[in-house]
Protein backbone atom coordinates (compact mmCIF):
# COMPACT_ATOMS: atom_id res chain seq x y z
CA UNK A 1 0.00 0.00 0.00
CA UNK A 2 1.29 3.44 -0.96
CA UNK A 3 1.70 6.11 1.71
CA UNK A 4 0.04 9.42 0.93
CA UNK A 5 2.49 12.28 1.36
CA UNK A 6 1.31 15.80 2.01
CA UNK A 7 3.78 17.66 -0.18
CA UNK A 8 2.31 21.04 0.77
CA UNK A 9 2.99 20.41 4.47
CA UNK A 10 6.54 19.26 3.71
CA UNK A 11 7.32 22.20 1.41
CA UNK A 12 8.12 24.64 4.21
CA UNK A 13 5.70 27.18 2.79
CA UNK A 14 4.39 29.75 5.27
CA UNK A 15 0.91 31.16 4.66
CA UNK A 16 0.18 34.77 5.58
CA UNK A 17 -3.47 35.77 5.89
CA UNK A 18 -3.95 39.55 5.70
CA UNK A 19 -7.48 39.53 7.20
CA UNK A 20 -6.30 39.87 10.83
CA UNK A 21 -4.48 43.09 9.90
CA UNK A 22 -7.71 44.85 8.89
CA UNK A 23 -8.91 47.07 11.74
CA UNK A 24 -12.34 46.28 13.15
CA UNK A 25 -15.21 48.67 12.46
CA UNK A 26 -15.79 48.89 16.22
CA UNK A 27 -12.27 50.35 16.62
CA UNK A 28 -13.03 53.22 14.24
CA UNK A 29 -15.17 56.25 15.03
CA UNK A 30 -16.11 59.29 12.96
CA UNK A 31 -16.01 62.90 14.01
CA UNK A 32 -18.22 64.63 11.44
CA UNK A 33 -18.24 68.43 11.34
CA UNK A 34 -21.71 68.49 9.75
CA UNK A 35 -23.64 68.88 13.04
CA UNK A 36 -21.41 71.81 14.00
CA UNK A 37 -22.24 73.84 10.88
CA UNK A 38 -24.90 76.53 10.71
CA UNK A 39 -27.46 75.35 8.11
CA UNK A 40 -24.96 72.62 7.15
CA UNK A 41 -23.01 75.22 5.22
CA UNK A 42 -21.19 77.67 7.45
CA UNK A 43 -18.85 77.25 10.37
CA UNK A 44 -19.20 79.96 12.99
CA UNK A 45 -16.04 80.04 15.06
CA UNK A 46 -17.55 81.09 18.39
CA UNK A 47 -20.41 78.55 18.15
CA UNK A 48 -18.01 75.82 17.04
CA UNK A 49 -15.61 76.40 19.92
CA UNK A 50 -18.49 76.35 22.42
CA UNK A 51 -19.93 73.18 20.90
CA UNK A 52 -16.55 71.44 21.07
CA UNK A 53 -16.19 72.32 24.75
CA UNK A 54 -19.62 70.80 25.44
CA UNK A 55 -19.11 67.75 23.20
CA UNK A 56 -18.95 64.23 24.73
CA UNK A 57 -15.37 63.26 23.87
CA UNK A 58 -15.43 60.03 25.92
CA UNK A 59 -17.15 58.20 23.05
CA UNK A 60 -13.83 58.35 21.12
CA UNK A 61 -11.65 57.03 23.94
CA UNK A 62 -9.16 54.43 22.69
CA UNK A 63 -10.64 54.44 19.18
CA UNK A 64 -9.19 55.46 15.84
CA UNK A 65 -11.06 58.60 14.77
CA UNK A 66 -11.62 59.82 11.23
CA UNK A 67 -12.28 63.56 11.11
CA UNK A 68 -14.38 64.60 8.13
CA UNK A 69 -17.26 66.73 6.92
CA UNK A 70 -20.04 64.75 5.24
CA UNK A 71 -21.63 67.74 3.48
CA UNK A 72 -20.37 70.12 0.83
CA UNK A 73 -19.19 73.10 2.84
CA UNK A 74 -16.21 75.34 2.99
CA UNK A 75 -14.52 74.37 6.22
CA UNK A 76 -11.37 76.19 7.29
CA UNK A 77 -8.38 73.99 8.02
CA UNK A 78 -8.16 75.23 11.60
CA UNK A 79 -11.57 73.65 12.32
CA UNK A 80 -10.17 70.18 11.65
CA UNK A 81 -7.07 71.06 13.66
CA UNK A 82 -9.20 72.19 16.61
CA UNK A 83 -11.16 68.92 16.60
CA UNK A 84 -7.88 66.99 16.41
CA UNK A 85 -6.56 68.87 19.43
CA UNK A 86 -9.51 67.60 21.48
CA UNK A 87 -9.22 64.07 20.13
CA UNK A 88 -5.47 63.56 20.34
CA UNK A 89 -5.21 62.94 24.10
CA UNK A 90 -7.99 60.34 24.18
CA UNK A 91 -8.13 58.66 20.76
CA UNK A 92 -5.86 55.79 19.68
CA UNK A 93 -5.15 57.83 16.54
CA UNK A 94 -6.65 60.74 14.62
CA UNK A 95 -6.94 60.80 10.84
CA UNK A 96 -8.31 63.32 8.37
CA UNK A 97 -10.55 61.59 5.86
CA UNK A 98 -13.35 59.06 5.53
CA UNK A 99 -13.59 55.93 7.69
CA UNK A 100 -12.77 53.87 4.57
CA UNK A 101 -9.60 55.87 3.94
CA UNK A 102 -8.64 55.53 7.59
CA UNK A 103 -9.20 51.77 7.47
CA UNK A 104 -6.81 51.52 4.51
CA UNK A 105 -4.26 53.70 6.29
CA UNK A 106 -4.43 51.56 9.45
CA UNK A 107 -4.23 48.38 7.36
CA UNK A 108 -1.04 49.64 5.69
CA UNK A 109 0.38 50.60 9.11
CA UNK A 110 -0.47 47.17 10.55
CA UNK A 111 1.15 45.34 7.62
CA UNK A 112 4.27 47.48 7.85
CA UNK A 113 4.57 46.46 11.51
CA UNK A 114 4.83 42.74 10.60
CA UNK A 115 8.13 41.42 11.94
CA UNK A 116 9.99 40.40 8.78
CA UNK A 117 12.40 38.28 10.84
CA UNK A 118 9.60 35.71 11.12
CA UNK A 119 9.62 35.36 7.31
CA UNK A 120 13.33 35.74 6.55
CA UNK A 121 14.48 33.26 3.87
CA UNK A 122 11.09 31.56 3.84
CA UNK A 123 8.72 30.76 1.03
CA UNK A 124 5.61 32.84 1.78
CA UNK A 125 2.14 32.48 0.31
CA UNK A 126 -0.06 35.52 0.72
CA UNK A 127 -3.52 34.06 1.19
CA UNK A 128 -5.71 35.06 -1.72
CA UNK A 129 -9.08 33.60 -0.82
CA UNK A 130 -11.15 34.06 2.27
CA UNK A 131 -14.34 35.34 3.79
CA UNK A 132 -12.96 38.83 4.42
CA UNK A 133 -12.46 41.09 1.39
CA UNK A 134 -8.90 42.40 1.35
CA UNK A 135 -8.19 45.78 -0.32
CA UNK A 136 -5.67 45.62 -3.16
CA UNK A 137 -3.42 48.07 -1.33
CA UNK A 138 -2.77 45.37 1.30
CA UNK A 139 -1.23 43.01 -1.27
CA UNK A 140 1.04 45.71 -2.67
CA UNK A 141 2.07 46.77 0.85
CA UNK A 142 2.88 43.25 2.05
CA UNK A 143 4.88 42.56 -1.11
CA UNK A 144 6.97 45.71 -0.59
CA UNK A 145 7.41 44.93 3.10
CA UNK A 146 8.42 41.26 2.84
CA UNK A 147 10.31 41.16 -0.47
CA UNK A 148 13.73 42.18 0.91
CA UNK A 149 13.67 39.34 3.48
CA UNK A 150 11.89 36.34 1.97
CA UNK A 151 13.07 33.58 -0.33
CA UNK A 152 9.89 33.81 -2.38
CA UNK A 153 6.43 35.35 -2.41
CA UNK A 154 3.42 33.61 -3.89
CA UNK A 155 -0.25 34.52 -4.05
CA UNK A 156 -3.15 32.13 -3.51
CA UNK A 157 -3.24 28.93 -1.48
CA UNK A 158 -0.31 26.55 -0.84
CA UNK A 159 -1.82 23.96 -3.19
CA UNK A 160 -2.35 26.47 -6.01
CA UNK A 161 -0.15 29.54 -6.11
CA UNK A 162 0.83 32.30 -8.49
CA UNK A 163 4.54 33.11 -8.20
CA UNK A 164 5.19 36.79 -7.46
CA UNK A 165 8.85 36.99 -6.47
CA UNK A 166 11.79 34.64 -6.13
CA UNK A 167 15.12 35.69 -4.65
CA UNK A 168 17.87 35.10 -7.16
CA UNK A 169 20.20 32.27 -6.21
CA UNK A 170 23.76 33.27 -5.39
CA UNK A 171 26.32 31.85 -7.76
CA UNK A 172 30.05 32.05 -7.31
Amino acid sequence: METIVNKVAESGIVTLDLAPYIPSDKDIAVFDLKPFLFREMILREKDYRTALQDHDWKQYEGRHVAIMCSVEAIVPVWAYMLAASYLQPIAASVYYGTPEEMTKSLLIKNINEIDVAEYTDKRVVIKGCGDTPIPDVAYVTVTNHLRPAVKSIMYGEPCSTVPIYKKPSKTL
